[in-house]
């Protein structure tokens, strides 16, 4: 997930992003208090960065940790600054495992 020194993002953007569907975002936004992108006179989606951070720790604890959405919303809440350590702590050790799992094909083509 990578992102750029953006303010606003469209739905679109923040679907590749985060390697999710639109119609998933546009469903979070419905169902969920804590995500409210602003909108332009044609009724275009815009995220801020924060939004996309709201965004980013919804994806961790529904499809990584297996939260229900209300359940995820209510961590966020109760515990943002927490669960957004725990995203980065895991999104890095994924970074290092991949790197790692590289490493490892580069030294078994060695003869």
């Amino acid at each position: 997930m990578k992102t750029t020194e953006k303010k606003f993002y469209k739905i679109g953007e923040i679907s590749k992003i985060l390697d999710l569907p639109c119609s998933t975002l546009r469903f979070w936004e419905k169902e969920l208090s804590i995500l409210h992108p602003m909108r332009n006179a044609k009724n275009t989606r815009y995220y801020t960065l924060d939004d996309l951070e709201h965004l980013k720790m919804i994806h961790f604890l529904v499809k990584e940790r297996g939260l229900k959405l209300a359940a995820a919303e209510k961590q966020i809440k109760k515990n943002r600054r927490n669960v957004s350590k725990v995203h980065d702590v895991t999104e890095r050790l994924r970074e290092v495992r991949e790197e790692l799992l590289q490493l490892s094909e580069a030294l078994n083509q060695i003869p």
